[in-house]
């Protein structure tokens, strides 16, 4: 009795083992069937028209399209202009003259009209210089002569050149003293008084005429 509940046990342990096998078979089955690759035969024929309509656009040569004729250039229109009519006048001259051998025609003379100088005019350069009667030498010692040094200027130890304008009439007479540039302390006072005692000049001459002169002359202070 003990040995048919074992074979019947053995039995039904296998056919459990053999349900489990054959449902995993046949999982795996259905598995590979849904994850096979499917082709369809269109869909490659499709692929195939495809390349050969790719291979046909590539075959056609490019069109070059001619360039567009040039701007036609229009010739500048000739238009003959007629010669200007010369229009001749005849001009009557009258020379109702009767020249004889005998008579002789004279030259004409013209004058030359001088040009009347100013007689106030101021001359500082002229022909012929106005100058001091024994010359320039003549005129300094006459002023070492005459020419006092002014006590202030002694006393302050002043030196220097003042520079004297002065005009010489037509007669040599000198006229409009004045300093023009000085040393001060006393000393253009000075040099404008002895200017003014010279004697005389010999005017200036312009064009053989003695005119009025303006002369510019320094003189000099040096204490001894």
């Amino acid at each position: 009795m003990e040995a048919k509940k074992s074979n019947k046990a053995d039995l039904g342990n296998k056919t459990g083992l053999y349900f489990n096998i054959g449902l995993l078979v046949t999982m795996s089955i259905i598995f590979a069937a849904f994850e096979w690759p499917s082709y369809d035969d269109k869909e490659l024929a499709d692929l195939g028209q495809v390349t050969d309509v790719i291979d046909d656009l590539i075959e056609i040569p490019p069109t070059e399209q001619p360039p567009p004729p040039p701007p036609k250039i229009q010739q500048p229109e000739i238009i003959e202009v007629p010669d200007e009519e010369e229009i001749e006048e005849e001009i009557e001259v009258d020379l109702d003259l009767e020249i004889t051998e005998d008579e002789v025609i004279e030259e004409m003379v013209t004058e030359e009209v001088e040009e009347e100088e100013d007689i106030d005019e101021i001359f500082t350069i002229v022909e012929e210089s106005a100058a001091p009667s024994g010359g320039m030498q003549a005129f300094y010692k006459f002023v070492q002569k005459k020419l006092k040094y002014p006590a202030q200027a002694r006393r302050m130890g002043i030196e220097g050149k003042v520079f004297v304008e002065f005009i010489v009439d037509k007669d040599g007479t000198i006229t409009a003293v004045r300093s023009v540039k000085g040393i001060g302390a006393g000393c253009d006072e000075e040099a404008v008084r002895v200017i003014k005692s010279h004697p005389k000049w010999k005017p200036g001459k312009q064009r053989g005429k003695p005119v009025k002169q303006k002369i510019i002359l320094p003189i000099t202070f040096k204490l001894g």
